[in-house]
């Protein structure tokens, strides 16, 4: 949908007064907020090159990196806790 809705606004853009009136009349007929279908549009435009900005598959990939960088700062820490735990259970043995 939301592609079909950024095409539509390109392909009707020069047919309405601004910008801004297009985003609201195709908004109403597709039933979404006006502010959400220009983010789509911004969107779109940063990943055709036409705006400046990160792409879509970059954020993507950067929130991925940023999820596993969690995961191996917890990965990190749990062995810490363990590595600091077993030697002190191998001198109570003794």
């Amino acid at each position: 949908m939301r592609k079909r809705a950024v095409r539509l606004l390109f392909d009707n853009a020069g047919q309405r007064g601004s910008r801004w009136q297009a985003i609201m009349s195709i908004a109403a007929k597709i039933a979404c907020a006006p502010q959400t279908l220009n983010d789509w549009v911004k969107n779109a435009e940063v990943d055709s090159g036409e705006r400046p900005g990160a792409s879509s598959e970059m954020a993507e990939r950067v929130n991925a990196l940023e999820r596993k960088n969690r995961e191996l700062h917890q990965a990190n820490e749990i062995l810490r806790k363990a590595s600091a735990y077993f030697p002190m259970t191998e001198f109570d043995r003794r």
